[in-house]
């Protein structure tokens, strides 16, 4: 359910392939994304994506019950991804909900269709954000747009999200991964060292 492919230039695309389910993250699926995001450190570029018209739905509902919803394989996988020096991108295919945000929080960028939403419902559910999800969406929209998500409960349009700062482009579906590919390319050619301290460098 998690597909992998890398190319010779060091393009890693990383997908979540659960459309029936609407790509919603049983435990192994997190575990295997970790994985990846630790294994990529000689990755360029990581692009996450999903099939079909949702990016994801967050977790498993049979296992948010069973106590996924707060067990600390969300934490581990963004900052796996946070911390790797390769440029890192999410392509929203579509909605993303729930715990599923903190992996693109955890992206130096963001790049959405435009029938994506974004909601965190998580008060509502009884539940605790991951510890490093406000702060990483408080950095990006403030923190009063934070809590308009978190507290308010508001499900975010792309347009606005865009307009708040949460995703960096809005593109039509077909050229989602072609937009990633065009704002992975400088970093392909360029010197992975190099790379990476600048990246450091914008933290």
């Amino acid at each position: 359910m998690i597909d992998l492919t890398k190319d010779d230039a060091g393009f890693w695309t990383v997908v979540i392939n659960r459309p029936d389910k609407a790509n919603s993250l049983t435990k192994a699926m997190l575990e295997e994304l970790t994985e990846i995001a630790l294994a990529a450190q000689d990755a360029r570029a990581l692009v996450i994506t999903g099939v079909g018209k949702v990016f994801s739905a967050g977790a498993d509902l049979d296992e948010a019950r069973a106590g996924l919803a707060t067990d600390g394989v969300w934490e581990r996988l963004s900052g796996a991804i946070a911390e790797l020096p390769c440029l890192t991108i999410a392509a929203l295919n579509g909605t993303l909900a729930g715990g599923a945000m903190g992996m693109a929080l955890a992206c130096d960028m963001r790049v959405a269709v435009p029938h994506a939403k974004f909601f965190y419902p998580v008060m509502k559910l009884g539940f605790l954000p991951q510890p490093s999800d406000p702060k990483r969406m408080a950095a990006l929209i403030g923190p009063a747009r934070t809590k308009l998500v978190l507290m308010g409960g508001q499900k975010i349009a792309a347009q606005e999200a865009y307009d708040f700062g949460l995703v960096d482009r809005i593109v039509e579906a077909e050229a989602l991964l072609p937009t990633t590919r065009d704002l992975a390319e400088h970093v392909l050619a360029a010197d992975p060292a190099l790379a990476a301290k600048i990246k450091e460098l914008c933290s």
